[in-house]
């Protein structure tokens, strides 16, 4: 692909889309780790420094990915738990149906998990104050609809739905990078099957957390 010089708003705005649209079929390809603005560049069929005229570096064009991953995410997760959590059950129950639903959500989402695991330590480094204050105030907007929803589905926990949501999405990208051992772990869990109870898969770990954040947060609303 190569392109002529774009001179309109329209034409930057094609740009800037076709930059986000390559970088995602490479997260598709590759982890977050190994996408490269040099490859990224070839792929879209210009030169870096023009990259750069349209993202500030690698790390704002996959904020930007993260950004709109989320929004899309929240977006089906309505539907998802619309579908799946039944209003007339019981509180702790509801709970944990509560928090099956998105975990399974979560986990079925690869390349959101993996930019959520990467987000604190890498994307929002090498990234100027405007790009990161912009990504904050949306993913507060984003939290604020999660927490929404949870208080739809789970009025119990009060107050604490929006530090849950929180917690919940901090836990997700810690369980990520846990439930992707490198090659030297998986042969340690070979070698001794006793250190298998460190192995974790990221649905049942992230449902189990998630449900024990709810209850607790449920306990804390009643006291």
């Amino acid at each position: 692909m190569t392109f002529q010089r774009a001179r309109s708003a329209e034409q930057r705005e094609e740009r800037r889309r076709t930059i986000l649209d390559t970088a995602l079929a490479m997260l598709a390809e590759m982890p977050v780790a190994e996408v490269s603005l040099n490859e990224l560049s070839r792929r879209v069929g210009l030169a870096k420094s023009n990259v750069l005229r349209y993202f500030e570096s690698r790390e704002a064009v996959l904020l930007e990915l993260l950004d709109r991953a989320l929004r899309d995410w929240l977006t089906e997760l309505a539907g998802e738990l619309a579908a799946g959590v039944d209003p007339g059950l019981p509180p702790a129950e509801r709970g944990e149906v509560f928090a099956a639903v998105v975990a399974r959500s979560l986990a079925r989402r690869t390349v959101l998990c993996d930019l959520i695991g990467a987000q604190a330590g890498v994307l929002e480094h090498n990234v100027s104050v405007d790009v990161v204050v912009r990504f904050k105030r949306s993913a507060l907007a984003g939290l604020d609809t999660m927490a929404e929803l949870m208080r739809r589905y789970l009025p119990e926990v009060g107050d604490e739905a929006k530090p849950v949501c929180l917690l919940a999405m901090i836990l997700t990208g810690g369980l990520w990078t846990h439930c992707r051992p490198s090659a030297s772990a998986l042969a340690a869990y070979e070698a001794d099957p006793a250190l298998t109870a460190l192995r974790l898969d990221l649905a049942p770990a992230l449902e189990h957390g998630l449900a024990v954040l709810i209850a607790g947060a449920m306990a804390r609303t009643a006291g």
